[in-house]
């Protein structure tokens, strides 16, 4: 279990480091470097609901129709909603010829030249997760895989462990937050679909209303609504706003709806049109009750399709399939003669969700109290897996919407009980210990609380935030950017915000650290230089400023060549400011405050890319002139060896700061000894020298020796687990009665005999052994 989650997080933190790159073509989606031909490649699409997967698969599928991907002689897709079904069993002869697409002839003929160039095949298998659910993914045990009937479960399982058809391409598509990696051994690729742009955003609403009188009045409306188009950066919520926009705009109304509850109530009312009779609108009405009880019984299963004979009405089922809340399709038959069986699914992701948080305001069996265990926010990061995760936000929203006259006309409840409902949630927010949830529930907390627009909430919980707030490592897509910024404005402390590794855009730093009650904020390097880089662009002298006097640099770990490659043009941006801003002020001179007050670097890139990456990084450490503490120290061991001992002691006058030097596990010898030893009497502020775990011999030590008495603020000298014998040591023994500023000098090696030690010790009781 523990090496899951640990494979789990690892490449969950890929993922997020690789937002850092350029986007990938489709043509690229393929290529793996070094991957074996005769092996199954998987390859894992990653994307939130409605970041158009489904679209890019069949995308592919169009493209290679159109003679693009000819590696690939056979392409086969499945919706996995649709053939997930327990009960279903198939062969795999059944899903490639039977379910996606039956040959007019030569069927058995074709599966047999499929089984003999596996390679030639590609499987799409799109939403990978309506596959699984609480019980865990079962091994394929099936004694011919290829022919005997199995769940798909068992089929995608045998896929993946190479035992049907081993050699073949599988991608599969999943949500982010789904545990794709508890299910699939060995990823050779992971692609994250992030959405669109605020450019991509302007230039889908306009190709939307293309044609249209009002064309520039709706990009204009949905504008206006900076929360709406910050949800716009997915292209599902782009159609929905986007379809709204225009029922808007033909009706003559002047205003979009400010809240999501309000965009699908105000969608389902447009899909549902009243006919003149009562007896219709009550049917719908009925209808629709029982669509979302279905919407909620299915997510509760992790499911959003069931076989069609199993709707209980014919009513609700052709209500459904009329309005675009379902949509249709077949299972595949094992032979001709037997009867072709229908299903049923919703057609999005978010309308389920949706009518699942109806369904529990709707249902009469559910009490206003057992409402709050579908909003719960516990506090530590584990929370039970909610399959349908927006229906608290659509559940909360809903909650305050008794004022609302089409809600109303839905539910049977009078305004007494709808009251006693939203007292139910005021009073669970209020004992809630805001300060204690992880980001992930905070920002769910905020979503909700931004649902209801109860101005007595916002406040009550923009009061009760904590002033450091870290979303480290935590996605933040432009609505959860919206709402912090809508609360943390109405909050009189000042906060301090982490940022790093956010995948936050650019538009959304730039509101969050012009806000003014943001004292100081940390994120990704190439994010704050992008930032600076656009405002400088655009003449925007007083954020810069502003900006740059909030950023917060220190204590900063490069893990990458990349941070090392940001550090240098962070560096290098602070020459451009001191041109700019002198233009905007009339300064004589100005620095960027968080490359100025640095004191604690570290270098973790490990054995390959060490020593290059230090090279880059000794070019820029003269940059900061309050450097205390450099490690060179990490777990997987930097090797920076003498060649990078010798460029580090060539910088030496220039970190007059420099209190604490760790070169420990760096494969130093006795080379870059003398390198260093000429040089650190320079270190003039230096405190702490630790050598631990290098090749020093004693012709290092003679030469660390002779300097120790000019290094006059040196007041601790670890040279433990190196290649020193007795007479190295003496030397060292020797140097330390000169020295009485230094307090300890760690030199055990396993190459000084113990009697020897101990008898240096016994001369000199700051050694230590």
């Amino acid at each position: 279990k523990n090496s899951i989650k640990a494979m789990e997080k690892e490449l969950v933190t890929c993922s997020l480091q690789g937002k850092e790159k350029a986007a990938l073509k489709r043509s690229q989606i393929f290529q793996i470097p070094g991957g074996k031909d005769s092996e199954t490649k998987v390859i894992v699409v990653l994307g939130k609901a409605g970041m158009g997967k489904s679209i890019l698969v069949q995308k592919i599928c169009q493209d290679w129709s159109n003679g693009e991907f000819s590696q690939f002689e056979f392409v086969f897709w499945f919706d996995c909603k649709q053939i997930s079904l327990p009960e279903k069993r198939y062969s795999l002869k059944d899903l490639l010829l039977e379910f996606f697409v039956k040959p007019q002839e030569g069927s058995k003929e074709i599966f047999e030249y499929i089984l003999q160039n596996p390679t030639k095949v590609l499987l799409l298998f799109d939403g990978f997760e309506g596959l699984h659910d609480h019980e865990n993914f079962p091994r394929c045990s099936a004694s011919q895989p290829e022919k005997d009937l199995c769940s798909i479960k068992e089929l995608l399982s045998g896929l993946i462990q190479k035992k049907i058809l081993n050699g073949c391409t599988l991608l599969l598509t999943a949500r982010p937050k789904d545990k794709v990696y508890q299910y699939v051994s060995k990823v050779d690729k992971t692609v994250e679909i992030v959405g669109f742009s605020p450019q991509q955003r302007e230039l889908y609403i306009t190709k939307y209303f293309e044609g249209l009188p009002y064309c520039d009045n709706a990009l204009k409306l949905i504008k206006e609504c900076e929360y709406l188009f910050s949800h716009c950066y997915s292209p599902l919520m782009c159609r929905f706003v986007c379809f709204l926009c225009e029922t808007v705009l033909e009706t003559g109304d002047k205003s979009l709806p400010s809240t999501l509850t309000t965009v699908f109530l105000k969608f389902v009312q447009q899909k549902i049109v009243p006919m003149k009779t009562d007896v219709t609108a009550m049917q719908n009405q009925e209808s629709l009750a029982t669509l979302a009880r279905i919407a909620w019984y299915l997510g509760e299963k992790h499911r959003s399709a069931m076989k069609s004979n199993l709707l209980p009405s014919k009513e609700v089922k052709e209500f459904a399939l009329k309005h675009g809340f379902f949509l249709p399709f077949a299972f595949p038959r094992h032979s001709d003669s037997e009867e072709e069986e229908f299903g049923s699914t919703f057609s999005d992701f978010v309308i389920q969700n949706f009518l699942g948080a109806l369904h529990l305001m709707l249902a009469e069996e559910i009490k206003d109290k057992s409402l709050i265990k579908y909003l719960s926010f516990p506090s530590k990061k584990k929370k039970p897996y909610n399959w349908l995760d927006l229906v608290p936000r659509f559940l909360a929203g809903l909650l305050f919407l008794q004022d609302d006259p089409y809600f109303c006309s839905l539910s049977n409840e009078d305004v007494k009980q709808s009251t006693k409902k939203q007292k139910t949630l005021l009073k669970y927010i209020r004992r809630l210990q805001i300060n204690e949830l992880c980001p992930e529930r905070l920002l769910d907390l905020l979503h909700c609380i931004y649902e209801t627009q109860s101005n007595y909430l916002l406040q009550h919980v923009a009061l009760r935030l904590k002033p450091d707030l870290s979303f480290l490592g935590v996605v933040l897509t432009p609505p959860d950017v919206h709402v912090l910024h809508y609360i943390l404005k109405r909050s009189r402390k000042e906060f301090s915000l982490d940022l790093r590794n956010s995948s936050i855009d650019l538009q959304g730093l730039k509101d969050l650290v012009g806000l003014k009650n943001v004292a100081s904020f940390r994120a990704s390097l190439s994010d704050t230089v992008r930032l600076w880089k656009s405002l400088e662009q655009t003449d925007d002298y007083e954020l810069l400023r502003a900006s740059t006097e909030k950023f917060v640099l220190d204590p900063f770990k490069a893990k990458t060549m990349k941070d090392i490659s940001d550090l240098s043009d962070l560096v290098e941006m602070q020459e451009k400011m001191i041109n700019c801003v002198q233009d905007a002020s009339g300064c004589s001179s100005y620095e960027i405050p968080a490359i100025k007050n640095l004191r604690k670097l570290e270098l973790a890139l490990g054995p390959v890319c060490g020593l290059q990456g230090f090279l880059k990084l000794v070019e820029i450490l003269a940059a900061f002139p309050s450097l205390q503490h450099l490690d060179l120290d990490a777990l997987s061991e930097n090797g920076i060896g003498d060649e990078g001992a010798k460029s580090l002691s060539e910088v030496f006058p220039t970190l007059t700061s420099l209190e604490t030097l760790n070169l420990s596990q760096n494969k130093i010898t006795d080379v870059g000894a003398e390198k260093l030893a000429t040089a650190l009497p320079s270190l003039s502020s230096l405190k702490t020298l630790s050598l631990y775990n290098n090749n020093i011999c004693d012709f290092g030590a003679e030469n660390l020796a002779k300097v120790l008495p000019a290094m006059s603020s040196l007041r601790v000298l670890d040279v433990q687990y190196n290649k020193i014998t007795g007479v190295g040591a003496q030397q060292l023994t020797d140097s330390l009665r000169k020295c009485p500023h230094i307090k300890n000098l760690v030199m055990w090696n396993p190459t000084i005999p113990y009697g020897v030690l101990e008898h240096l010790q016994q001369l000199d009781s700051r050694i230590s052994v």
